[in-house]
């Protein structure tokens, strides 16, 4: 017991002075590990199947799309974390709309990235790559996919017990695995290359960079980006950060890190996808791409690669989410424990994983797509706060025309047709594109500046 304990101290010593300088700022290395900790909890299934699909698909002209792609996957996650710690949280900066819009945004929110569909995700991705591959024919893969959900929720559920251990569980012992095993994918790609990039797909002939723009907005990145913060602050201020100035600059130093990992394993993995193009034509996703080149790369053994990947990055992913969950519904119902409700989530993903999945994909991408627009919006408006701070009504109506346009064109995009208003979205300038709330958004901002200019006036 002595020895533990003894063990304890020098641990807590040696922590203490990798905090550098004063207590009121880290270390290099703990910065670094803050960082790889985000980097964690944004890289999941989706972050590593993207990027290949998109360098197969891209082929000669990858880099240009990659351009794209890097501004919608990269860049606004990373000023997704910027503004939410700048403005002290996401229900502060949603408040600037309406309190009551803050709490019904953040709820849909949450449970659109959290048991509707992220976390259920995690379990049967992970699954799809750990276990059929290695199942004799003859095994039933619904049993067996129980009890891997089972395993899986209840590890992850431990480990969001302690949001303000993320960084020991995830930054310092999973996600430099899972980063060394990305690298060896990419070294033995360079090493031994599967071919020469083959001509692009027809929708990355011509603007490339448009196109591997939409795909990364696809990644819905941005939403996850406007509640990890809050994760990256707890485990700032476990670290001995009291100061809000310092938590701040701390958590803004993480997603910068996180934003340059997250910009190089990209660029691997896209790298990666663009000499597949030619060795492996036809391919339907990026899952098949990684699972052909590693196979071509390491034979037998790319499988177990593979799954190990696979595993890490959605079991990362789904403790963040886990616990980003129940610190929010805690927070607002706290008569029910941040316990009860990292285990609830849990149980409800566990159910879908196996069960409804399917069901569920097809009523939560449309839900994910009315809300994504929002949350470009309140990023925006939140880095551009103390100009915009002059005209408060820029806030309402800007979010107004900005929810409306949004569930208007996913209604469309579901083939509902209202009479008089279907029509003319169509003519809105970027609709095609998938930006068709842009102006309208812009048009309730302007409105917004209007009414506020001719209030002061009267005043």
């Amino acid at each position: 017991m002595k020895l533990l304990t003894g063990l304890g101290k020098k641990k807590d010593i040696r922590e203490k002075k990798e905090q550098g300088p004063g207590t009121q700022e880290l270390s290099p290395r703990m910065k670094f590990l803050m960082g790889i900790t985000l980097f964690s909890m944004f890289f999941g299934a989706g972050n590593l199947i993207f990027p290949p699909y998109l360098g197969a698909q891209a082929g000669t002209n990858a880099w240009a799309a990659f351009a794209g792609f890097a501004v919608s996957a990269v860049g606004l996650p990373v000023l997704g974390v910027i503004a939410v710690t700048v403005s002290g949280g996401l229900s502060t900066l949603a408040s600037r709309v309406h309190p009551k819009f803050a709490f019904v945004y953040i709820a849909v929110l949450y449970l659109a990235i959290g048991p509707c569909l992220a976390i259920p995700r995690t379990a049967s991705t992970s699954f799809s790559m750990a276990a059929p591959p290695f199942l004799p024919e003859s095994v039933p893969e619904a049993p067996v996919q129980l009890l891997y959900t089972l395993v899986f929720f209840t590890a992850a559920s431990l480990v969001a017990m302690h949001p303000e251990k993320l960084t020991e569980y995830l930054g310092k012992k999973l996600t430099p695995v899972l980063l060394l095993l990305i690298v060896v994918l990419f070294a033995a790609a360079v090493w031994n290359p599967a071919g020469p990039a083959a001509d692009p797909a027809p929708a990355y002939e011509s603007l490339a960079p448009v196109e591997g723009f939409l795909y990364g907005y696809q990644t819905m990145d941005t939403l996850a980006a406007l509640n990890f913060g809050m994760l990256v602050a707890i485990n700032v201020r476990e670290r001995g950060i009291r100061e809000e100035k310092a938590v701040t600059k701390e958590t803004l130093s993480a997603g910068w890190i996180a934003g340059a990992l997250l910009l190089l394993v990209y660029a691997m993995l896209t790298f990666t996808g663009r000499l597949s193009s030619s060795a492996f034509p036809g391919t339907a996703d990026g899952t098949e791409v990684l699972i052909y080149m590693a196979q071509f790369l390491f034979g037998k053994a790319g499988a177990v690669i593979l799954a190990v990947i696979f595993v890490i990055a959605c079991f990362n992913t789904c403790v963040s989410l886990l616990s980003c969950c129940g610190k929010y519904f805690c927070g607002c119902f706290p008569k029910i424990s941040y316990r009860q409700w990292v285990w609830g989530f849990a149980a409800i993903s566990m159910v879908l994983a196996n069960a409804g999945l399917e069901a569920i994909l097809k009523f939560s991408v449309p839900v994910l797509n009315a809300i994504y627009p929002m949350a470009i919006l309140l990023i925006v408006l939140a880095l551009i706060h103390k100009a915009a701070a002059r005209f408060p009504r820029i806030y309402p109506l800007a979010a107004l025309f900005c929810g409306v346009s949004s569930v208007l064109t996913v209604l469309d995009q579901q083939g509902f047709v209202i009479p008089g208003v279907t029509a003319l979205l169509g003519m809105i300038p970027a609709y095609e594109a998938g930006f068709g709330w842009l102006l309208p958004t812009a048009a309730g901002a302007a409105l917004g500046i209007i009414l506020d200019i001719k209030h002061e006036k009267k005043e």
